[in-house]
């Protein structure tokens, strides 16, 4: 059992390492989407790669959503065929978001080591998804 200090301290070290052992600039939070972002997650269960679609204006989501289901045959035969499309996700805070992830499950951030495994892990999936985004932005923001 970790305290929450101790546990802060674990994510904080995880981060930074994974920060230098993949030093790479991201599209993460700048997709020039509004509401539209790739997120990494590590906890105590599992590692997760998502693609989160969070617009306020409902309408506006499933718009954008409709275009990510036109190209999923393609996001999955050609970048991620593990992923999961969710048009309805529940956040901790009770906020429902749109999400496309991948999820590697079994390992802990409390664990130092599976971090090499999520490492290579969260490296990878965002790498496809970034690749995926990339060839195919024009549609998604037209």
């Amino acid at each position: 059992m970790f305290s929450k200090e101790a546990s802060r301290k674990l994510r904080e070290d995880f981060w930074i390492s994974f920060g230098k052992s993949f030093p790479r600039k991201w599209i993460l939070y700048n997709t020039r989407v509004k509401d539209f972002a790739f997120k990494f997650h590590f906890d105590t269960k599992s590692a997760m790669v998502s693609l989160d679609l969070d617009h306020h204006d409902l309408e506006k989501r499933i718009e954008l959503w409709e275009k990510l289901l036109s190209l999923k045959s393609i996001l999955i035969e050609e970048y991620l065929p593990d992923a999961i499309f969710n048009d309805s996700y529940i956040l901790d805070n009770q906020k429902e978001i749109s999400r496309i992830y991948v999820v590697l499950e079994g390992v802990s951030i409390h664990n130092k080591n599976s971090w090499q495994e999520t490492m290579v892990f969260l490296n990878k999936k965002m790498l496809q998804f970034e690749a995926f985004f990339e060839e195919y932005e024009d549609i998604l923001i037209s």
